[in-house]
């Protein structure tokens, strides 16, 4: 069985940086799951169900980037399209705090990994 070598050379910063961003997407997106489901009702449902791919996207996403997976960049414009739609059901509730939190994580990510998307990895 053959295996690829082992990359040596470290993450490019902008790498690191849209790493860092999408795990705390992910943390934030976990946290404001909990806060949808003490709220319950429909309109968390939806909201939670945005915010449950999101999480889910940008921890592969992360995972991709540092594993340096040939298709990084097709994960991270996925990536950041799981974070708009994201931002955009957090903002419906613009009273709660914690969606707040949730919608800025996912505006920062999105941004980050449509960059990594358009860079050559």
């Amino acid at each position: 069985m053959t295996q690829q070598p082992a990359t040596t050379a470290p993450l490019s910063k902008e790498m690191q940086d849209c790493v860092q961003a999408c795990m705390t997407c992910h943390g934030v997106c976990e946290e404001t799951m909990s806060s949808c489901l003490q709220m319950g009702g429909p309109a968390q449902m939806q909201i939670m169900r945005a915010v449950m791919d999101c999480a889910e996207m940008t921890r592969l996403c992360a995972d991709m980037m540092m594993r340096r997976s040939p298709l990084s960049a097709d994960m991270c414009a996925m990536c950041a399209r799981a974070c708009d739609m994201c931002a955009e059901a957090c903002m419906s509730m613009p009273d709660d705090t914690q969606m707040m939190r949730c919608a800025e994580a996912c505006r920062r990510c999105a941004e980050s990994c449509r960059s990594m998307s358009a860079a050559t990895m």
